[in-house]
C-alpha cells in the first residue's frame, strides 16, 4: 500500500528555492500540497491557508479561491445588505476600512477585523509585558491588521472555513489541517520559525499585505508550542522537518523533539519526492 504524503510548505527564506510547480509537474504525483497566504502568488497548491484577514480579501479578489481549495479562520457568511448598514455608527478612519469583492453581483460577504480604537490600550499593555522590545517595532506589528475588512463573495467559491485549530498561526493551521485527512508521513518546508535578534524571516516580507523588510523577526514560543502541539497529537504520523537552520530548532532544553519528527536535508527531501 502506498505511502499517504503530504507537504506543507511555509515561507520561511529557507524555501526560496521552491516553487509549488515543482511538485505539479511531476509525472507520478503521489504526494498533497499545502500552502500558506502569499504562496499563491507563485503557483497553485492544493490546499491554501491564510488566517490574516487582509491577507484573505488579497486571496479572495484575486480569483484564485474560484478554483482552488482554501482555508479561511473566522471566515463567517452574512447577507450582503450587513455590509451596508454594518460601519453606521462607527468612528472607523476611511484608511481603515477595506472593502472588495462585487457588492452588486454578490449576495453574501465576509465582515472581519479588529477594533482600532482599543490599539492604545493593547499597545500600552504590551510594551509594559514586553519592556525589552523595540517600542516602534512592536507598534508597526500591532498595527498590522487593525480595522474592518468586508469582502463580498460569490454564491459558490472554494473556501471552507477554519473549525479548529483557531488562533494558531498559518503554517501550524495547515499542519494540523493536513494531519486531520489521517497521514502516513508530513514533509515541513520553509519553517524557519523566527528570532526577535534577527530580522524578519518570509520570502514576502516588504510586499503587500506583509510587514516591511526592515522589521524584526518574531520570539518563536507560540510558533513552538503549536507544532510540538501538533507533533505530539499525531503520533501515527511521521514529521520531515526539512533544512532547519537555528540551534534552537534541534532539540535540548527550548524545543523537545518528539520521535515521530525527523530532519531532512533540502537534498533528501528531493529524493523522497522525486523532485528534480
Amino acid at each position: 500500500m502506498e505511502s499517504n504524503k503530504v507537504l506543507v510548505i511555509g515561507n520561511g527564506e529557507s524555501r526560496s528555492w521552491f516553487k509549488p510547480d515543482y511538485i505539479n509537474k511531476l509525472p507520478r504525483r503521489d504526494v498533497t500540497t499545502w500552502g500558506c497566504n502569499a504562496i499563491y502568488r507563485d503557483g497553485v497548491v492544493d490546499n491554501l491557508v491564510s488566517v490574516d484577514y487582509a491577507m484573505q480579501q488579497e486571496i479572495y479578489v484575486s480569483g484564485y479561491a474560484s478554483d482552488n481549495q482554501c482555508w479561511f479562520s473566522n471566515w463567517s457568511r452574512l447577507p450582503s445588505q450587513v455590509a451596508e448598514t454594518f460601519l453606521m455608527g462607527y468612528d472607523i478612519p476611511e484608511s481603515l476600512i477595506h472593502i472588495a469583492g462585487d457588492s452588486h453581483s454578490a449576495n453574501e460577504c465576509v465582515i472581519q477585523g479588529k477594533d482600532p480604537h482599543t490599539l492604545q490600550e493593547k499597545v500600552e499593555l504590551a510594551i509594559t509585558m514586553n519592556p525589552d522590545r523595540d517600542v516602534p517595532d512592536l507598534i508597526q506589528k500591532m498595527e498590522k491588521d487593525m480595522g474592518v475588512w468586508i469582502t463580498h463573495v460569490e454564491h459558490e467559491d472554494m473556501v471552507t472555513p477554519i473549525d479548529f485549530p483557531v488562533g494558531w498561526s498559518a503554517g501550524s493551521t495547515a499542519i494540523h489541517l493536513a494531519c486531520q485527512k489521517d497521514v502516513d508521513e508530513l514533509y515541513l518546508i520553509g519553517f524557519d520559525l523566527s528570532s526577535y535578534e534577527e530580522p524578519l524571516n518570509n520570502i514576502y516580507k516588504g510586499t503587500d499585505n506583509y510587514l516591511p523588510a526592515s522589521s524584526k523577526g518574531f520570539n518563536p514560543v507560540n510558533w513552538v508550542e503549536q507544532l510540538r502541539t501538533v507533533f505530539n497529537e499525531f503520533q501515527n504520523t511521521q514529521f520531515y522537518w526539512v533544512d532547519v537552520t537555528n540551534t534552537f530548532k534541534v532539540g535540548g532544553n527550548y524545543f523537545n523533539i518528539p520521535d515521530n519528527v525527523r530532519y531532512l536535508t533540502k537534498t533528501e527531501l528531493c529524493d523522497r519526492l522525486h523532485i528534480h
